[in-house]
């Protein structure tokens, strides 16, 4: 996530200056053949343009605002997740009479959110975090969970025996939510949870789970290939053929020009048409970056950053002192 007022041009030029380079390339090649080499029939006529870019404007924005929503529907969920995580420690610290199994528990927690944004993180063969432009790009933050193992992070607040008995399931977040279960039903049984509170902590790890679920169906289901690519197909299509539709048009200004300019206005098509189609490509691109929200791209949301968050607070509330540092952004992105 971005947490300033806006992205310099510089990094978004940065970021496009590829994209940039093929489409004064795609702009020049016309425009020499057209005005040096005298091919006057390669002018399209704008009008045919004119209806491919309103298309291509239409379907661009319908994916920009359907991965925008892909992109606030997961920071609400991870908002409520953070809200039940809140919930949860209050609970375990309230209704357990016995420190050393309310600790545990809430311990335990942590490690279900750190399992939870690790598997978040893992790469899925839709994602964009391979392209070259983001890869490069990364040069301006860090992912955490790149940074150090899941197993280390995890013996932060687990016991060796508890991640012996996960390492090798698939979905570690879920089998920390069984142990979780596990665990309360021992006190139930045990005579240190009363049959009320029982059954509100059991109503607190499902909602923890329905967060988890929702999480997932983000990750594990992409923005439609089949929009996805039209999209891609239009962007593409649009920005080949601008030139060739303004070749034409910039000609004929010729004729109310005078001085310096008259005669050679179509050399104007070059910068125009890669303004104009760097418009589109870059909104491409944006939307592109928006489509998967737990990539790990400069967009994404911050689960990292909002785990640390809630683990600080909770273990505030605990009375510990010891306590990790929050993450800071770096050069204004924070995951």
């Amino acid at each position: 996530m971005h947490t300033g007022k806006s992205y310099k041009l510089s990094e978004f030029l940065f970021w496009t200056r590829r994209s940039i380079f093929w489409l004064f390339l795609l702009g020049t090649i016309p425009t020499v053949l057209y005005e040096a080499l005298d091919w006057k029939w390669l002018s399209v006529p704008w009008a045919v343009v004119a209806l491919l870019g309103t298309a291509t404007a239409f379907i661009v924005g319908f994916k920009n605002v359907q991965t925008y929503n892909r992109t606030w529907e997961a920071r609400k969920i991870w908002g409520a997740a953070m809200g039940a995580s809140r919930s949860w420690a209050l609970m375990c610290r309230d209704y357990i009479e016995d420190r050393d199994q309310a600790r545990k528990l809430i311990y335990r927690h942590f490690a279900w959110l750190t399992a939870l944004r690790y598997q978040l993180r893992a790469s899925r063969s839709w994602e964009t975090t391979d392209t070259l432009y983001n890869k490069e790009y990364k040069r301006y933050y860090s992912i955490p969970e790149k940074e150090t193992s899941l197993d280390d992070e995890l013996l932060k607040y687990i016991s060796n025996t508890e991640l012996a008995g996960i390492s090798a399931k698939n979905n570690k977040a879920v089998q920390l939510l069984a142990l979780q279960g596990e665990a309360l039903k021992r006190l139930y049984n045990g005579g240190s949870l009363e049959n009320f509170r029982y059954l509100e902590m059991h109503k607190a790890l499902r909602e923890l789970s329905d967060h988890q679920g929702k999480s997932e169906r983000i990750k594990n289901f992409p923005y439609p290939r089949q929009y996805a690519t039209i999209n891609n197909l239009f962007v593409k299509l649009f920005c080949i053929l601008l030139p060739f539709g303004l070749l034409g048009e910039f000609n004929d200004f010729n004729n109310g020009m005078t001085g310096v300019l008259k005669g050679n206005m179509v050399w104007f098509v070059i910068p125009f048409s890669v303004l104009i189609s760097w418009v589109y490509t870059s909104l491409e691109q944006v939307g592109e970056s928006t489509e998967n929200p737990f990539e790990g791209n400069a967009n994404d949301v911050p689960i990292s950053q909002m785990s640390r968050t809630v683990e600080i607070d909770i273990r505030e509330m605990l009375g510990e002192t010891d306590l990790p540092a929050a993450l800071k952004p770096q050069n204004n992105i924070v995951l």
